[in-house]
């Protein structure tokens, strides 16, 4: 008599099911490595908060419990931290590209960064470099390049459309141009 060398219908379809849960397992650390490996590279590149990573992430095909992971992996490490990311970003954007606050504000918006976060880096930055004194450098740049004593009102329009641009609240600017053309005039 002989005996079948095939395995029981039972005894296949549960090595199948284990099988399968190992392939998951490994696709779930292979999808977290190349994960973080990606997000390694992102910041590497310039610091990110946690919501634009995750944007970046899902944008690239990772699965939501795998994004989940490797963002906590990052915390961990402390690779990502969105209070320093808020105020290294507004301190950028209101020391060296002499941004107003509107404009910082809606950029760390855009970023994914929370309210708290959002106005104690603006005012981190301000200390450093107040409203006031950004928009009186930026006149006397464009002063400077125009080479006159007094800017008409044309000028005046101009330079104040470019600071409202740069997201400048109206009444500071109206107020140093005023205060420009009193420092010429006196």
């Amino acid at each position: 008599m002989r005996t079948s060398c095939r395995p029981s219908k039972t005894t296949s379809a549960t090595s199948l099911v284990l099988s399968s849960k190992i392939r998951k397992n490994n696709v779930k650390v292979l999808d977290l490595a190349a994960a973080l490996q990606k997000a390694y590279r992102l910041l590497s590149l310039r610091p990110h908060s946690e919501k634009e990573l995750e944007k970046k992430l899902r944008g690239k095909g990772f699965p939501a419990a795998v994004i989940k992971e490797a963002l906590e992996k990052l915390h961990d490490l402390k690779y990502l931290n969105d209070a320093s990311f808020a105020n290294s970003w507004a301190r950028n954007l209101a020391v060296n590209k002499l941004q107003g606050n509107r404009k910082i504000i809606a950029g760390l918006r855009e970023k994914g960064v929370q309210g708290r976060l959002i106005d104690d880096a603006v005012a981190s930055a301000r200390r450093e470099l107040p409203e006031e004194e950004a928009i009186g450098i930026l006149i006397k740049k464009k002063a400077a390049k125009k080479k006159r004593t007094a800017p008409d009102v044309k000028e005046k329009h101009r330079i104040f459309q470019s600071l409202m641009g740069r997201g400048f609240p109206p009444g500071l600017i109206l107020n140093k141009l005023g205060e420009r053309e009193e420092d010429i005039d006196g």
